[in-house]
């Protein structure tokens, strides 16, 4: 029992397939909507976005700042797929 993925699918290189479409598609099916939705990042992990995102402005990012950013992005990206997929998933619950 498989929930279709409609448009929220992740924008992944057509070279590899998206390892993440399976991992959101297994947490669609039986993570904790609630606890997922609600989902944000810890007050540390926000402010080390924040200084990421100043250094970057600033044009100070190192290698390992700029591949540190890269990885936040990724993830920021896995988890607003999964957010839109929960809720597409609410608004249109399958009949039984």
């Amino acid at each position: 029992m498989s929930f279709s993925p409609g448009p929220w699918k992740l924008n992944m290189p057509a070279t590899r397939p998206s390892i993440y479409d399976e991992l959101v598609d297994l947490l669609i099916e039986s993570a904790d909507a609630a606890r997922v939705l609600a989902f944000r990042l810890s007050p540390q992990a926000q402010a080390r976005v924040e200084q990421l995102l100043a250094k970057n402005r600033e044009g100070a990012l190192t290698a390992d700042d700029a591949a540190e950013l890269d990885e936040i992005e990724r993830f920021e990206h896995v988890v607003r797929v999964l957010k839109a997929r929960l809720l597409e998933k609410q608004s249109h619950p399958r009949e039984p």
